[in-house]
């Protein structure tokens, strides 16, 4: 995002939501050409290009698949046959799609304003676009995934896509969820640049501890509680379901999911507006 280019004026967004939706709907144009631009440059020369976005997670649901199914002898289902195995290889893969996008958006935050001083320094520039950038680009190869996982699903018979119409309205709380957390992370780690070291730890330790490698009703009872606390327990459960089980939404759940992903939206936004004045000082 090293693009040096020419931006209109534009007065200070407030740090509502709204302001927040205006200036991103304003530049639109600006984000799509910056998202572009980053997917494009991170395989400029690599002999298999783009398609590495198939390769890298086909190949860690792979490594994966055999080291949970083969060697510990985990299983979705009781029975140990042949189909379990591809079935347990989809269900890890849908859940590694949730789990690719949030930790692509949470560990880029961290530099996403200090790799980019250049924007800093401008006052004209629109900084909260930066991590819708980052959303949008994370959303690409999510959608490259969920298109593979469709087409495995087709192929082998294993799983339905009957309820494939649930997905984005699943998916979208989530996205303001790890919007909101893009926000508080490229900022605070401005400031504290110990978080850029500290995040993708805990991104790894958030992973182990989502259901993707086992189902929540796996966990005893008395922890399962801890488990829902993970932001990405909701996500991951309902997508799973809606692609290999029997889904029904439950409509307080999805409710209450979708007021804390807004709360977490509102205060990230309103502590990135607060804070980015200090941007270029400490910059």
């Amino acid at each position: 995002m090293s693009e040096d280019r020419q931006i209109k004026p534009h007065s200070r967004q407030t740090g509502s939501v709204l302001g927040l939706a205006h200036s991103l709907y304003r530049h639109r144009q600006l984000i799509y050409t910056l998202a572009r631009k980053d997917i494009l440059g991170r395989y400029k020369g690599a002999l298999m290009g783009i398609s590495w976005t198939l390769i890298t997670p086909i190949f860690t649901l792979i490594i994966y698949t055999f080291i949970f199914s083969e060697i510990f002898k985990i299983r979705w289902h009781e029975s140990a046959g042949s189909s379990s195995k591809l079935e347990f290889a989809l269900i890890i893969f849908a859940g590694m799609i949730v789990f690719t996008f949030f930790s692509e958006i949470i560990n880029r935050s961290t530099t996403i304003i200090s790799s980019n001083v250049n924007y800093v320094k401008k006052v004209i520039f629109p900084l909260e676009i930066l991590p819708a950038v980052l959303l949008l680009e994370a959303g690409f190869y999510a959608f490259i995934s969920l298109v593979t996982l469709l087409l495995l699903i087709f192929i082998t018979n294993v799983g339905t896509v009957n309820n494939i119409y649930f997905v984005p309205i699943i998916f979208a709380p989530f996205a303001f969820l790890c919007l909101g957390l893009s926000f508080f992370l490229a900022s605070i780690s401005v400031y504290m640049r110990d978080i850029n070291q500290a995040i993708g730890s805990i991104t790894t330790i958030l992973m182990f501890l989502s259901p993707i490698f086992f189902p929540l009703s796996a966990v005893p009872e008395a922890f399962q509680h801890l488990i829902k606390l993970n932001p990405l327990t909701y996500v991951i459960e309902n997508i799973r379901d809606i692609l290999f089980f029997d889904f029904t939404l439950d409509m307080p759940e999805f409710l209450t999911y979708c007021l804390f992903s807004l709360l977490v939206l509102i205060f990230g936004y309103y502590f990135f507006q607060k804070t980015r004045d200090g941007f270029s000082d400490v910059l």
